[in-house]
């Protein structure tokens, strides 16, 4: 009965994220900007639209990745140092 009450608990947050994720989209990439006449259009539009928020989300986890990296100092790891075979 418990872990049926934490994956309900847990399905439940992901709902939020989903919804994030679709408001996001609807500003970003004009996922709520097709009239739909009939499904073949709308599907194309749908698919196009989370296709380009898929990448628009990559290139801004890629931006921020490179922006973190040249903020922190570097560590001094002695892994990075080069080893003598001597």
């Amino acid at each position: 009965m418990r872990r049926q009450l934490d994956e309900l608990i847990r399905v439940a947050g992901s709902r939020w994220a989903v919804e994030e994720c679709f408001q996001t989209a609807k500003q970003e990439c004009g996922l709520d900007d097709y009239q739909v006449r009939r499904y073949p259009g709308w599907h194309r539009h749908m698919t196009l639209a989370m296709a380009a928020h898929a990448c628009l989300t990559v290139l801004r986890a890629r931006q921020l990745d490179t922006d973190k990296a040249e903020t922190d100092p570097p560590s001094s790891s002695t892994s990075a140092s080069p080893k003598s075979d001597a």
